[in-house]
């Protein structure tokens, strides 16, 4: 499909609910035009017929009765003005809470891939500017371009009634003016759309640092930011300079040529009226209609050039629309099923996970997993340890298919069967995750716990925050459960975010439990309590923890050591100490520091500690292997 037909396409689409008062607004446009084509016969018949001596002497005498019919044409012109401008509202705002609507909720179905090779910044652009140019060109402006079009052809039929001669010479520079604006449009193309990339680059910059402010305060990076911004608005504002020179240039030259345009229809009118080749009345009307004409013809220009904005703002929402849906309801394997006839999707009977021979990079850079095997059994608690960058995060996106493998990748399943054939919707309904960074909503406390079952009881939610050691510290708040934790949890500490978030994912009661490095911000005495919680209360489920902390994997069913994207080691901590490999070495410097801070500092544990000892030591090992 070609680009004009998908734009075609793409305006067709969103138009649902509006249809109806665009083209009630399109005839009502045509008949405010039409009303105020009637103003200048008004005024030609009187010059002419009444006040000429043409036989209308009632009317001679009480010329009220034609102003009164001037003052009602233009009554009914304003009356559909009106009902034009209020059926455009209503047209345009249906139109692009359509496009909205559609582009949000697309985005929500776009894989992290998309979202990795996109900037945030761009796409709130795209999501609100770029819908508002587009909705303006093609409610307002387009309306405009039927008003254009009907008002040259009612005006030039009227001009030829009164003389054929200056008729033909007012429409020779309708030509001059729409070709002018043409070329004009080609210049200023690829200028707009540079111009709308500089502006998501700039909202990606402003997004970043109101994200992240906590970091530019911390590090002093104020001046860094500001600088960076500095230079992109200068880029941007060179941009709008030279787009605005170039506008101006258009303005001037069409300013004259319009100017050329009235210049020689009174020189030339006023010539045949003289001359008697046209009356008095027909040359005031005549130049009524070329006056009428200039600036919509003159606005047929700026239309022309807003088409530019608006091609450019199509281009950019018809990248977001057409970018590829992860497969969250049915999936190929499905809809082949379906129209075979098979009615029902066959779902995993039970929740054992397998990984067989699985290799991953992302944008075939260098390998994140390596021939990745092992199996977790419904129930187990699993545990996974590495240094940064050795794949653990990747296994858990994997596993929810936040990434897809490729098809020479190897195979995921679940009690047996491939993840890909699995309903996204069921399989992340079953399996609830908890990031080492917790995005939490700037709502209270229990509305970020109930955002996993927002029909869950006030008993439900204190029970999930009880399990994850949080219920304590939200007493101690003076809102309890309804205080406000500000934009991405701010107002909590490090640890009561990630408890929050872990009280969020019990409440969802999934029978996979992901920890992503999520107990990092506790100390070790908090991170006990909740693995005694979990193993009390979540008997059922089968548990992932990813740590550096060695007593929080200790008490796992099995643990996978990983070094460079590939399998070091794999069983339970007795078997583990007893190979003597890395997960030993690791464990007897965890615990020889930890022995000595007992001393020391009363027991204090850190996590970056830990995580520097696992990267030590798998680094270590990574030099002597070769896998560097």
């Amino acid at each position: 499909m070609n680009t004009k037909h998908r734009k075609i396409k793409l305006i067709l689409r969103y138009f649902h609910g509006s249809k109806r008062y665009f083209l009630c607004a399109i005839f009502a446009s045509l008949a405010t035009t039409a009303f105020n084509a009637l103003t200048p016969q008004i005024f030609r018949f009187t010059i002419d017929q009444v006040l000429g001596g043409g036989g209308y002497e009632y009317l001679r005498g009480h010329l009220w009765i034609l102003s009164l019919g001037i003052v009602g044409v233009s009554a009914l012109s304003g009356l559909s003005m009106f009902v034009s401008r209020t059926c455009t509202a209503h047209a345009g705002e249906n139109f692009a809470k359509n496009m909205r609507d559609s582009l949000f909720a697309h985005v929500q179905r776009l894989p992290m891939s998309w979202h990795d090779r996109n900037q945030t910044g761009d796409i709130i652009q795209r999501c609100t500017s770029d819908v508002e140019v587009i909705r303006n060109f093609v409610v307002t402006q387009l309306l405009e371009v039927f008003r254009t079009v009907f008002l040259v052809s009612i005006s030039f039929v009227m001009m030829v009634s009164m003389n054929i001669k200056l008729a033909v010479i007012v429409l020779l520079f309708v030509p001059v003016v729409a070709g002018y604006s043409a070329v004009f449009y080609q210049l200023i193309a690829k200028d707009f759309s540079k111009a709308d990339e500089a502006e998501g680059e700039l909202s990606t910059v402003v997004q970043e640092n109101a994200t992240g402010v906590r970091v530019v305060r911390a590090f002093g990076r104020e001046q860094f930011e500001m600088d960076r911004f500095r230079e992109k608005n200068e880029t941007f504002a060179k941009m709008w300079i030279h787009l605005g020179t170039l506008s101006g240039l258009y303005w001037g030259v069409g300013d004259l040529i319009t100017g050329l345009q009235v210049v020689a229809v009174v020189v030339l009118g006023a010539a045949e009226a003289v001359h008697g080749n046209m009356s008095v009345g027909e040359f005031v009307a005549f130049a009524s209609y070329n006056t009428v004409l200039v600036w919509p013809v003159r606005g047929l220009g700026r239309i022309l050039s807003d088409m530019s904005k608006a091609g450019v703002s199509f281009e950019r929402v018809d990248y977001i629309i057409h970018g590829k849906e992860e497969a969250y309801g049915e999936n190929k394997i499905q809809k082949q099923q379906k129209e075979a006839g098979v009615q029902k999707t066959n779902l995993p009977k039970c929740l054992d996970i397998s990984f067989s021979h699985v290799t991953f990079s992302y944008e075939q850079e260098k390998k994140v997993l390596d021939d990745i095997s092992f199996s977790i059994p419904q129930g187990q608690i699993f545990g996974i340890l590495g240094g940064t960058g050795s794949g653990k995060s990747t296994i858990v996106q994997l596993l929810t298919r936040l990434y897809e493998l490729s098809k020479d990748g190897g195979q995921i399943t679940i009690g047996g069967v491939d993840i890909g054939a699995i309903p996204l919707e069921w399989l992340r309904g079953k399996i609830g995750m908890v990031l080492q960074e917790p995005f939490l909503y700037s709502r209270t406390i229990k509305e970020n716990i109930a955002v996993a079952a927002s029909n869950a009881s006030m008993e439900e939610i204190v029970q999930a925050a009880q399990i994850a050691c949080i219920h304590d510290a939200i007493q101690n708040f003076a809102d309890g459960y309804d205080t406000l934790v500000g934009e991405r949890g701010v107002t909590l500490s490090g640890g009561q975010r990630q408890r929050v978030a872990i009280a969020r994912m019990l409440l969802q009661k999934a029978p996979i439990m992901i920890f992503d490095d999520s107990l990092s911000a506790v100390d070790a005495e908090t991170d006990f309590q909740i693995r005694r919680e979990l193993k009390e209360k979540v008997k059922e489920a089968t548990i992932i923890l990813i740590s550096h902390r060695i007593t929080t994997l200790m008490g796992a069913d099995q643990i996978l050591v990983l070094n460079g994207g590939r399998v070091e080691e794999l069983g339970s901590h007795s078997q583990l100490i007893q190979n003597h490999g890395i997960y030993r070495q690791i464990y007897e410097i965890q615990m020889r520091r930890d022995d000595r801070k007992q001393i020391e500092y009363g027991g204090e544990s850190e996590e970056e500690d830990s995580r520097t000892d696992v990267e030590k030591r798998t680094g270590d090992k990574e030099v002597q292997c070769g896998s560097i």
